[in-house]
């Protein structure tokens, strides 16, 4: 059966499902229990919390659900500081930062990466049972304090010598990021450009060359998608625009609208928001940036920059100012509660499965 192999087993899940763990309030604990309730694995989004919002996120998660769940860390990056694109960038923003009422920014952003080492704290202390990261490998270190709690380490790569650079870090899975997934590219080694391989072709060639388990994303929303991941070689699937529309996620109604209304041709990857390549359905704070995006200061400088606009914009109901993360697969997306939408993808594939043998 398809729900039967070493990453189900390792995990304690009944279905090889993963619900993304996308940043940003989508990941509420209502959401990351209810998938995980489902017999799948629910992921809390953290790389934007603190350690004390995070803590009290994964109690709450904790008060919902006794069934394993994930927690996803953003790995820190330490971009060139260059106050000439932040005065530009901040130039470029003010028309939109004018018409929402808003006050001017800080001038200098702070980074502050203590806080990736006081999630890791709560991570052991909470005893949370699986943690996913993005944008980077941990250190050694912190993989070995992760393992010796017990903590299975799952990493993201859009390549396969970013897989094979997982595996020799010592992470115990890897998600393999196809081009057609929504938000945030996970590349860390080489231009993004490079790494835009699609699911389809991603999969079977990481499976060839890497030995610890294949999660596969980008683009799979439903049955069809996730038992095509399984025949090319991966052995669960990661799906996060799928998740973005059900009733318990913590996405703004018009994001959730604007997902449910588009189309595979209407998202484009961006640096507007963040200063990192990520997938999102193209509005207008998009297009106003199509051309200069390159001149933009890097993540998380950016994502700095451009944080307020899209909370004001968020209060105004004001979409075209909000990062709409989204895949290349929107049509098949559904306002369904998440136990509803794991049931019926594990329907699909059964009856998929249930044609291919007669």
């Amino acid at each position: 059966m398809f729900d039967e192999n070493p990453i189900t087993k390792r995990l304690g899940i009944t279905y090889p499902i993963i619900q993304a763990g996308m940043a940003g309030g989508i990941t509420t604990p209502e959401l990351v229990a209810a998938v995980s309730q489902a017999g799948a694995l629910g992921t809390l989004g953290a790389g934007y919390l603190t350690p004390v919002k995070m803590r009290d996120t994964i109690q709450k998660i904790k008060q919902r659900t006794d069934q394993p769940f994930a927690v996803n860390l953003f790995v820190p990056e330490n971009p060139d500081f260059s106050q000439k694109k932040v005065s530009q960038a901040n130039d470029w923003l003010e028309g939109i930062r004018q018409e929402l009422n808003m006050e001017e920014p800080a001038q200098s952003p702070e980074i502050n990466n203590d806080n990736f080492q006081g999630q890791i704290e709560v991570l052991i202390k909470e005893r949370v049972p699986i943690c996913s990261f993005t944008f980077g490998l941990p250190s050694r270190e912190i993989v070995q304090r992760l393992k010796n709690a017990d903590i299975t380490l799952i990493g993201t790569a859009t390549t396969v010598d970013e897989a094979l650079a997982n595996e020799e870090r010592g992470l115990d899975m890897v998600v393999m990021q196809g081009s057609e997934a929504g938000g945030h590219r996970g590349t860390f080694l080489g231009d993004f450009e490079m790494s835009m391989i699609g699911t389809i072709a991603l999969v079977p060639q990481a499976k060839d060359y890497v030995s610890i388990p294949i999660i596969a994303a980008g683009g799979i929303m439903d049955g069809r998608g996730a038992l095509a991941a399984f025949i090319l070689g991966a052995e669960a699937v990661q799906m996060g625009t799928a998740f973005v529309t059900t009733k318990e996620s913590g996405a703004h109604p018009l994001y959730k609208q604007a997902i449910r209304e588009s189309s595979e041709d209407k998202t484009a990857i961006t640096k507007a928001f963040s200063g990192k390549p990520a997938r999102g359905i193209h509005n207008m704070f998009m297009k106003n940036f199509d051309k200069v995006e390159q001149q933009l200061p890097d993540y998380p400088i950016q994502n700095e920059l451009t944080k307020g606009i899209r909370k004001e914009a968020a209060k105004q109901n004001r979409p075209e100012y909000l990062s709409l993360w989204a895949g290349q697969h929107p049509r098949s997306s559904t306002e369904k509660h998440a136990k509803e939408l794991i049931q019926s993808i594990v329907s699909q594939i059964n009856s998929l499965v249930d044609g291919l043998t007669k």
